[in-house]
C-alpha cells in the first residue's frame, strides 16, 4: 500500500488546472488506514533512511548547506520531520485535503515549521531551480500522467539536485497495490481491467484507494527517460551504503554492482523500484 492518495489526472491533466477542479478528497477507509499506518514504526524508519541517504549523497560531494526539500505526493507529512530537525527546509504537497489538514495539525503539535500545500504533482506551484531535493515516495504508480509528473520534478530542481523515487515495479512478482497474486506480471489488459473494478465495485482489491495503481516500472525505462531530461540516475545498488554490514552483504552488493546479470536478478527480487537522480548543468 502507498503513503500518498496523490492525483491521478485525467488524460489533459498536464494542463495546469485551478485548485477548484481538482478532487481533493478522500475515502474514509483510506484516511484512516494512513492516519495510522503514516506513523508506524515501518514508515518512520524508511522515511529516516531516506533523509539520510539523500543528506549522505550531498555530504559526499562536500555540500553542507541549508536544503529546499519538496516532498511530492508527502500524504500525512510524516517524512518533514526528519528533514527539518536537521536544519534544512520542508515542503509537503498533496492532492489530498483530509491528509493535508492531518499533516499541518501533526506538525502544528510537534512545533516543526513545516510547510503543506494542496496541489497536483503535474502542476507544482513551485518555480524553476526552486528546489535542492524533490522526494516523489511511492506516486507515480498513481498518476496516469507520469510523465508529467516527472517533468515538473525535474523543473523545479537546481542543477545538483537529487531526484529520489520510489515506485512500483513491473520486474518483481511481489507488490502491495492490489491484493492479488503476481499482478506486477499480469498483461496490461487485465490490470486494466482490474483498475476499472477497483474504482466501481470492488475497491477493497486496492485497498479503497480513490487512485489505484495504473503504472508499473523498471528502473532502466525511468533511467531512460530521465537522461534525456539531464538527469544522470542511479539504482538501488550504486547507492546503497555498505558500510557497517556483513560480509556476504558486502560482497552482494558488489556483485550487483559489478555484473549485468546480478544486477538484473537483485531488480527482480525487490517489491520496488527506486531511482535516484542528480540533476545536470
Amino acid at each position: 500500500m502507498n503513503d500518498t492518495d496523490m492525483t491521478i489526472d485525467d488524460a489533459n491533466s498536464s494542463a495546469r488546472l485551478p485548485a477548484a477542479e481538482w478532487d481533493t478528497g478522500s475515502h474514509e477507509d483510506f484516511f484512516k488506514y494512513y492516519e495510522k499506518q503514516s506513523l508506524s514504526p515501518q514508515t518512520m524508519e524508511r522515511f529516516r533512511a531516506t533523509t539520510e541517504t539523500l543528506l549522505r549523497l550531498f555530504e559526499r560531494a562536500g555540500d553542507h548547506r541549508s536544503l529546499d526539500v519538496l516532498d511530492v505526493g508527502c500524504g500525512a507529512g510524516a517524512q518533514g520531520k526528519y528533514w527539518l530537525e536537521r536544519g534544512h527546509r520542508y515542503c509537503g504537497i498533496d492532492i489530498n485535503l483530509p491528509l493535508i489538514n492531518l499533516a499541518r495539525e501533526r506538525a502544528r503539535q510537534q512545533a516543526l515549521a513545516a510547510r503543506f500545500e494542496v496541489g497536483s504533482a503535474t502542476a507544482l506551484p513551485f518555480a524553476d531551480a526552486s528546489m535542492d531535493v524533490c522526494v516523489l515516495p511511492e506516486l507515480l504508480e498513481h498518476v496516469k500522467d507520469w510523465q508529467g509528473c516527472v517533468n515538473e520534478a525535474v523543473r523545479v530542481l537546481r542543477p545538483g539536485g537529487l531526484l529520489y523515487i520510489n515506485t512500483s515495479s513491473r520486474l518483481c512478482p511481489v507488490q502491495q497495490e492490489f491484493n492479488l497474486p503476481l499482478y506486477s506480471w499480469y498483461p496490461g489488459a487485465l490490470k486494466r481491467y482490474f483498475e476499472r473494478r477497483a474504482v466501481t465495485d470492488w475497491p477493497a482489491v486496492a485497498n479503497y484507494a480513490k487512485y489505484p495503481a495504473v503504472n508499473w516500472f523498471s528502473f532502466f525505462q525511468l533511467r531512460s527517460y530521465l537522461e534525456a531530461r539531464g538527469i544522470q540516475s542511479f539504482d538501488r545498488f550504486d547507492i546503497a551504503d555498505a558500510s557497517g554490514r556483513s560480509i556476504w552483504h558486502r560482497a552482494a552488493i558488489g556483485a550487483c554492482r559489478s555484473m549485468g546479470l546480478f544486477r538484473m536478478i537483485g531488480h527482480v527480487m525487490t517489491p520496488y523500484t527506486l531511482l535516484l537522480g542528480r540533476r545536470l548543468g
